[in-house]
C-alpha cells in the first residue's frame, strides 16, 4: 500500500491532499505531547509502567507481561498492576495483552544511547510508535474508503479521522493505553481478509500467490490479539466475510485463513522470545472472551458504550443518523462496501456492551474507525445524487467545523 501511495506516477492531486491531512494529524499530536510535556505528566503513568517492562525484557530481563515482571512493586518502582487499576493480573500473567504491547513501547529506546537524547525529547521518542500507527492508520483508512468509494469517500474518512479528539489523544495522551496498534491490526485484519478473498477470483495456487497478503494478514492478527487479547473475536469474523466475498472457493479461503492464524500464533510467540511455558501460560490466562450478560439489562452501560463514540468525534452526532436513515431507506446504499463494516461496528459495540468492566478503549477506538468507513461510504453515495450541492455543503460545513473546534481546543490546552 505504502510502495503505491508513493510511488511517483500514482502520487498525484488526491495523494497530496491525503499527506497533508496526515501531516496535520501528526502536528496536533506532537503538539499534544508537547503540552503534556510542559505540564510535566505524572512520572508513574500507564506509558512508564509498560515501556519499563518492555525495556527490561528487550535486555534479557523477564518477559513483560508474566510472573516474573509483574511479581511486585518492588521490582518495578513503579505502582502495581493492582493499584494502577489498567492492569488486570492473574497468577502473574496480564489478562489482556501479550509482550507485544510492553515490547512496542520499549523498542525506540533502543535506539539511542542512554546520554545521547535530551531529557526534554524523550517524551517525543516514547510516543513514536503511537505516532507511527496513528499515521499509518489514518493512511491506511484513507486507501480504503478512497478504493472503495472514491475520492469523496477518502477524504471524508481522513478528514473524520484527523480531527476526532480520541484519535489524537490516544496517540500522543501519556495516560492513554497505547491501543492504536490494536486498532490499526483490526483495520488491517478485515480489510486485508476482504482483499486476498477478492483475489481468489483468479484461477492461480492459494497460499503461494498470496504469500505476501496472507504474511500481512496474519502480522494484522498478531498485532490485534497481542495487543488485545479479546480482539481475537475478529479472527473468527473474517472467516465469513470472505466466505461472503468468495463463495466459488471456501476451500482456498479456508487454507489462507488457516495459513495466517499460524502466522500470527508464530509471531505472539515470537513476543514471549520462544519461551514454550511462558507462552503457554499466557495464552492459558487470556481473557480471550470478556462477557457478562448482565450489563445488556442495564440502561447505563447503552450510555457507557455510545457517549465515548460521539465525544471521540462529535461530528458523528449529526452525520451517523443521516447515514443509518440513508442506508436503510436507500436500496442504493445497502451493497457489502457500506454493509460490512456497518456489521464490524455492531459487533464491536456489542462486545463493548458486554465488558463494562474491561480498562481499555479498544472496542470502542474501533467502532469509531469502522463508523468513519461507514459514514464516508454513505455520503460519498449522496454526493452522486441530484441534492449533490446541499450535501457536500453541509458536509464541507460540518468537517470544516469539526476541525476549527478541534485545533481551537488543543490551543486552550497549551494556555492552561
Amino acid at each position: 500500500m505504502l510502495r503505491r501511495f508513493l510511488h511517483s506516477d500514482g502520487f498525484r492531486a488526491p495523494q497530496f491532499a491525503a499527506a497533508a491531512l496526515l501531516l496535520v494529524y501528526l502536528l496536533q499530536c506532537v503538539w499534544l505531547v508537547r503540552v503534556q510535556t510542559r505540564h510535566a505528566a505524572a512520572p508513574d503513568s500507564d506509558q512508564d509502567l509498560r515501556t519499563y517492562q518492555g525495556l527490561e525484557q528487550w535486555k534479557g530481563g523477564p518477559i513483560a507481561g508474566t510472573p516474573q515482571s509483574l511479581g511486585s512493586e518492588a521490582a518495578t518502582g513503579l505502582p502495581s498492576a493492582g493499584r494502577a487499576g489498567h492492569l488486570r493480573v492473574r497468577d502473574g500473567y496480564d489478562q489482556d495483552r501479550s509482550p507485544l504491547y510492553y515490547l512496542v513501547a520499549a523498542a525506540p529506546l533502543l535506539l539511542r544511547p542512554g546520554s545521547w537524547l535530551p531529557e526534554a525529547l524523550e517524551p517525543f521518542l516514547t510516543a513514536t510508535p503511537y505516532l507511527f500507527f496513528g499515521v499509518m492508520l489514518g493512511a491506511s483508512l484513507w486507501y480504503v474508503a478512497r478504493r472503495l468509494y472514491g475520492n469523496a469517500g477518502g477524504y471524508i474518512a481522513l478528514a473524520l479521522y484527523c480531527f476526532s479528539p480520541a484519535m489524537i489523544v490516544n496517540v500522543a495522551g501519556a495516560q492513554s493505553l497505547g491501543e492504536m496498534g490494536a486498532v490499526w491490526g483490526a483495520f488491517g485484519t478485515v480489510f486485508t481478509a476482504i482483499a486476498v478473498a477478492h483475489t481468489l477470483y483468479a484461477p492461480r495456487e492459494v497460499v503461494l500467490w498470496n504469500w505476501r497478503r496472507i504474511l500481512l494478514l496474519g502480522l494484522s492478527l498478531a498485532l490485534t490479539t497481542g495487543n488485545q487479547f479479546s480482539l481475537v473475536v475478529l479472527a473468527l469474523v473474517i472467516l465469513p466475510l470472505m466466505f461472503w466475498v468468495a463463495p466459488v472457493r471456501p476451500r482456498a479461503v479456508l487454507a489462507i485463513w488457516t495459513t495466517a492464524i499460524a502466522v500470527a500464533l508464530v509471531q505472539l510467540f515470537a513476543a514471549y522470545f520462544f519461551e514454550p511455558a511462558l507462552f503457554w501460560g499466557g495464552m492459558v490466562h487470556a481473557r480471550w472472551a470478556d462477557f457478562a450478560p448482565g450489563a445488556f439489562g442495564m440502561f447505563v452501560s447503552y450510555g457507557n458504550a455510545l457517549q465515548p463514540i460521539f465525544v471521540s468525534s462529535p461530528p458523528l452526532m449529526l452525520a451517523l443518523p443521516v447515514a443509518l436513515v440513508a442506508y436503510l431507506g436507500w436500496k442504493r446504499a445497502r451493497y457489502f462496501g457500506n454493509t460490512a463494516p456497518l456489521l464490524i461496528v455492531g459487533l464491536a459495540l456489542i462486545l463493548a456492551l458486554g465488558a463494562p468492566n474491561f480498562p481499555g478503549q479498544g472496542f470502542h477506538l474501533t467502532v469509531l474507525v469502522f463508523l468513519f468507513i461507514f459514514v464516508s461510504g454513505v455520503f460519498a453515495d449522496l454526493l452522486e445524487t441530484q441534492q449533490r450541492l446541499l450535501v457536500a455543503a453541509g458536509l464541507g460545513g460540518l468537517l470544516s467545523a469539526s476541525a476549527i473546534w478541534n485545533l481551537w481546543q488543543l490551543g486552550r490546552l497549551w494556555l492552561k
